[in-house]
Order: structure tokens, then C-alpha cells, then sequence
């Protein structure tokens, strides 16, 4: 992947992981196990274990169930957003060290996409239930959507 892009792709997997926290993680663990991203030789190497990739699925489908729920907290709120920024970083760090570039830099851009895309996906999910005059559960199904197809965007480039 270019330079230009892994940058951007960084910041847009934080984003991702700024709707739901659990989801892009398990993509990337995924794309890793499977060879999309490379990350034998780098610290984040035990991204591509199949356990790795397995558990994150596991948590990344508790949580699209947990976020159906009305006692599920705010992503805003800070332990949600705490692991929000943790889980862009390290999809942000992956990223760029599959492209031989900086764990740092893409760790802190996935971290800055996880803050954007919390209150971004909180406030438009917020502003579609009120527009459309719908149901949370519709517009949380979209965002699941959404996100899985941005995540599995930004690793398959």
C-alpha cells in the first residue's frame, strides 16, 4: 500500500472502530490470519493468529448484540471511548506496519479516527432515528453494516 494511503487508511480504520470498537479489530485479525496484511515480522504479529482473529470475532458479535440493547452506555461515555481509542490505534498501527511504516503514527491516527468516529457515528445515528422518525435498532443495524464494510475497505486496499 502506498504511503499516500496507509495514513488515511489508518485514520479511516479508527474510524471504524469509533462506530463499533470490536469490529474492525476482528477484520483486520482476520486479514492478517488470511495474508491481506502482512504482520509476521512485527510486534503486531499475533494479530494473524487464528485464536486472535476467533476471539475478536466473538467480542465483535457480543458487541453488535450488546448495542441493541437500552442499558448499553453511550459510546461517548469514557470507558466505551477509552476502548474506542485503543482498538483504532492498534487497527491503525496494523495497518501501518503491514505497509513498513510507522506503528506510532498509524497507532495515533487510528486513535484520532476511534475519537471522530465515536461522536460522528453518535450524533448521525442520534439525528437519522429523529429525522426518519424511526426505530434505534434500524439505523444501529445500518451502522453495523457500515462498519464491517469499511473496515473489510481499508484492509483489502
Amino acid at each position: 500500500m502506498s504511503m499516500n494511503y496507509v495514513f488515511a487508511f489508518a485514520l479511516g480504520l479508527g474510524f471504524a472502530a469509533g462506530l463499533r470498537s470490536l469490529t474492525p479489530p476482528a477484520v483486520v485479525a482476520w486479514a492478517a490470519h488470511i495474508g491481506w496484511l502482512n504482520l509476521n515480522n512485527s510486534p503486531l504479529g499475533f494479530m494473524g493468529s487464528i485464536i486472535t482473529a476467533v476471539i475478536f470475532s466473538l467480542l465483535a458479535l457480543f458487541e453488535l448484540f450488546a448495542d441493541l440493547q437500552p442499558s448499553t452506555p453511550k459510546r461517548t461515555a469514557p470507558f466505551p471511548l477509552v476502548a474506542r481509542i485503543l482498538t483504532g490505534g492498534l487497527c491503525g498501527a496494523c495497518l501501518c506496519a503491514a505497509s513498513n511504516q510507522s506503528l506510532i503514527v498509524g497507532a495515533i491516527l487510528g486513535a484520532v479516527g476511534g475519537v471522530i468516529g465515536a461522536f460522528a457515528g453518535y450524533e448521525i445515528r442520534r439525528r437519522l432515528v429523529a429525522a426518519l422518525n424511526i426505530k434505534d435498532i434500524f439505523v444501529a443495524l445500518l451502522e453495523d453494516l457500515v462498519t464491517i464494510g469499511l473496515a473489510c475497505f481499508f484492509v483489502s486496499r
